[in-house]
């Protein structure tokens, strides 16, 4: 018990020092403190005030979606703002913990270092460095480089900004299924301090403070920490170990100097540190239903081929993970300096930006606890990259403009292994080779004893192979977007941006490695030659080959560049000052690149063409917001990591990018209502009809005309309504529900485990969570105590069926949704 305390003492410490190292900072003895003048709120840097605070501030949320300061309501883009407080009530702490209440967006985090982001039904799920997200992430203006470090734990945010559709005029390459912008809090020119701790279920802990220092009347100073950190919700039968665990810590520094009072300079550190249990594989074979193999194997092992039928319920199968050196790992620091100048014309923005990234993950990816079924996979990333913008803003006349100019540098290595036992390569070489059993480690260890070597063991002996990567990218960028004000009412939109890509990437696959193995060899030298075996048949690589298109011990490079001309057109009309009506016609853009586990592949660019019309209207009269827009795209060469059960060779399954062309239709619908300043309710949803146009799976199955796995339905809900004068102070509830429908099916779905496979459970049904909070705080907002669940009615679903392993060991694995959580948060401000 004590051993499971500890680390939240640990993180305790580091908090209550982080802040009190600050807070000496302003202690009143201190003379430069006492300089800090008063300011009010309109004054102060702080982010506008919550609309659920005010009716009047219905819709009245300040965004930066068009690289300008505009209402919400003014912005002729589709969006959706996820603010604080919907963080905060949600008690998410990273943005999968909270994607299904944004319809058309979906965060795959099973694995963080590897996250997956889609929308509106267009997804990159290949993590190698060799691609990158259709999605683009960005913080404070700077693009998340990679998926191992596209998905952090909240820390100070201040919103998020949701933008659907292409963004490749205003937010460049790799934002061609639509962006994400989370933008965090600037040092304010108040002294504020605060501090929340959450325990729950599961051994849930988290707490996170920041304190603002205004070191004097020019310069001010903000830091918050985070700590994240769970027992686990599942355990592994065999070994007591628990999985679904997390342990997160950060920091985030930002330091604000008013240099001249036209001159402002902000100076960021983030900082981020995680280690858990990689992802559980939930086997779907009964141990019961293990079948002995003949001699000289005596043991057990699951049946093969796979039977379907006789597939257990992952939801309440036991879990056995066996993964030697298993684990998830990620190491992130990153400083970001801006500069912002005003001028006579305008304003000048200057953003120097630097990311550094180092990644482990090893996980499972048999399902079992078996040595002869044995298999796990890992990926080693190190990034580091550089990013510099210079931004121009103002006004002449009718026009309102923006323009700029960007340069992208990134080193990125990956390493992708695969590791086996001797054990497993053997059921490798019977199952998928056609290997006879005197063909196998097991026959030739089982003589050694005959012929005096039964000291040797071949057995048992660990076996990897990998395919080194590296990557040098550089992107460079020039862009323009003019509002035209034509009328009082109506504007018109022009914008474009030139970006040009270039990128060499390598592939290395080294022989296979296996240390024991050949320290065995080396001593069974006398007998292999004295009966004529060539040692060699030992030491083939046998996963990552020549004969499945992969050279051992060659280097293959290759370089290419692309350049891509991204325009906007955007008519909006104001038919009342609080209602207006759009249409639009955006490109996006994402660069080509290469598969990394695909040696010598390549793919061109990804291109979509999107067409849009929408309403945004507010009725001020009736407390009333309601957003709209219909859409078409269609996606050129999209690229997708899918599952091929040929690979030539070695007829061990791989995953390989696919280019397909897309099409959609679709509808986006918002709306709140608060008729009083106690109550509040709100409604979002989306419909897309998501079809192939052109389209053949890996397994060779024409998908042209079915859809591409994307529900037609999805929408979020929530209500929140408070009361006043409880305990001298105010009590909310907060309700929220969402619901996504159910995946549609094509030809390839059952193979990619995304659709039914086995008549025991559901896979890809629609999914439903409802989330619930109580939450108290005191008149001033000095305290506060609340109680949350997340998932309150414990819904559980399977997310999928990985088969990678099942055409080769019969051991397909699942994922599944975690459990309900609950939980109490204590929270002090100062």
């Amino acid at each position: 018990m004590n051993m499971r305390q500890r680390p939240l003492s640990i993180s305790l410490r580091k908090l209550l020092f982080g802040g009190s190292t600050l807070l000496l900072l302003c202690s009143p003895s201190l003379a430069f403190c006492a300089d800090a003048p008063p300011q009010d709120a309109a004054a102060s840097n702080a982010p506008a005030s919550d609309p659920v605070k005010d009716v009047t501030q219905l819709g009245k949320i300040t965004v930066t979606a068009q690289s300008r300061s505009q209402e919400m309501q003014e912005v002729p883009i589709p969006l959706q703002i996820v603010t604080a407080q919907q963080i905060d009530t949600l008690a998410a702490t990273d943005l999968s913990r909270m994607d299904i209440f944004v319809p058309g967006l979906v965060v795959g985090a099973d694995q963080p270092t590897q996250p997956s982001y889609q929308m509106r039904g267009i997804e990159t799920s290949n993590f190698g460095i060799g691609t990158e997200s259709a999605v683009g992430v960005y913080v404070d203006g700077v693009y998340a480089a990679r998926s191992g470090g596209a998905l952090l734990a909240f820390n100070d945010i201040a919103r998020i900004e949701v933008l659907k559709g292409p963004q490749g005029t205003l937010f460049g390459r790799n934002a061609a299924a639509g962006a994400i912008s989370i933008v965090t809090n600037e040092p304010t020119d108040r002294f504020e301090g605060k501090a929340r701790v959450r325990f729950g279920n599961d051994g849930r802990k988290y707490a996170d403070a920041l304190v603002n220092v205004p070191v004097n009347r020019d310069m001010a100073v903000r830091m918050s920490v985070l700590d994240n950190r769970s027992d686990g919700w599942i355990k592994d039968a065999a070994t007591g170990e628990s999985y679904g665990k997390d342990h997160d810590w950060g920091s985030r520094l930002v330091w604000r100097w008013n240099a001249t009072p036209d001159t402002r300079v902000l100076l960021a550190w983030d900082h981020e540190q995680l280690k858990q249990p990689p992802q559980p594989a939930i086997g779907l074979i009964a141990k019961s239903d293990y079948v002995a193999r003949p001699a000289p194997f005596n043991d057990q092992v699951p049946p093969f081929p796979a039977d379907p039928s006789s597939y257990l319920d992952p939801r309440h199968a036991p879990l056995y993970n066996d993964t030697v050196d298993a684990g998830e790992k990620r190491h992130f620091n990153g400083a970001t300096l801006t500069v912002d100048h005003s001028f006579n014309w305008g304003s000048l923005t200057s953003t120097t930006a630097w990311r550094h990234f180092n990644t482990y993950n090893r996980g499972d990816y048999d399902g079992t606890n078996n040595r002869a079924t044995y298999l796990d996979t890992a990926n080693i990333e190190s990034n580091n990259s550089w990013y510099q913008e210079f931004k121009f803003a103002g006004t002449a006349g009718i026009a309102d403009w923006v323009a700029g100019v960007s340069y992208y540098d990134e080193h990125a290595r990956q390493t992708s292994q695969t590791n086996v036992f001797t054990d497993s390569v053997d059921s490798l070489a019977m199952n998928v080779g056609g290997a006879a059993a005197t063909d196998t480690f097991a026959f030739y260890e089982s003589l050694l004893p005959l012929v005096g070597y039964g000291q040797y063991h071949l057995l048992g002996d660990p076996w990897r192979e990998q395919i080194d990567n590296v990557g040098r990218f550089k992107a460079y960028a020039a862009y323009g977007d003019v509002i035209w004000h034509l009328t009082d009412r109506l504007s018109l939109t022009t914008g474009a941006r030139f970006t040009r890509d270039e990128k060499e990437f390598s592939w290395f696959n080294p022989p296979r490695r296996a240390d024991e193995l050949d320290a065995t060899i080396d001593a069974l030298m006398p007998l292999l030659n004295l009966v004529g075996i060539d040692p060699g048949v030992f030491q083939q690589n046998l996963i990552f080959n020549a004969a499945g298109g992969a050279p051992v011990n060659v280097l293959v490079k290759d370089k290419n560049s692309w350049n891509d001309f991204s325009p906007r057109v955007v008519l909006d009309y104001k038919f009342t000052p609080d209602v207006m009506g759009y249409a639009s016609v955006t490109k996006g853009y994402k660069a080509g690149g290469y598969n990394s586990v695909q040696i010598g592949s390549r793919f061109d660019p990804e291109k979509v063409l999107n067409y849009e019309a929408g309403l945004k209207t507010l009725f001020p009269d009736q407390h009333l917001l309601l957003n709209g827009s219909v859409y078409y795209y269609r996606y050129d060469n999209k690229q997708s990591l899918t599952l091929d059960p040929n690979s030539a060779g070695s007829g061990v399954p791989r995953y390989l990018v696919s280019s397909t062309d897309q099409e959609a239709h679709g509808l986006e619908f918002e709306a709140q209502w608060q008729p009083v300043d106690a109550f509040k309710l709100s409604l979002t949803g989306a419909y897309i009809d998501a079809t192939y146009r052109q389209a053949v799976a890996p397994s060779g199955a024409d998908l042209s005309g079915q859809p591409t796995g994307e529900p037609l339905f999805s929408f979020a809900s929530s209500l929140s309504y408070t009361w006043q004068d409880v305990a001298g102070g105010a009590l909310e509830f907060d309700l929220s529900h969402a619901y996504r429908g159910k995946s549609r099916c094509n030809r390839d779905s059952q193979l990619q485990g995304t659709c039914q496979i086995s008549p025991n459970f559901d896979t890809g049904v629609a999914q439903q969570r409802t989330d619930a909070r109580l939450d108290w705080h005191a008149a001033n907002d000095q305290w506060g105590v609340a109680l949350y669940a997340n998932n309150v009615f414990n819904k559980r679903y399977v997310t999928g069926v990985n088969n990678i392993s099942t055409s080769v060991f019969g051991t397909p694995f699942a994922s599944i949704t975690p459990p309900r959580a609950v939980g109490v948060e204590l929270r002090v401000k100062f």
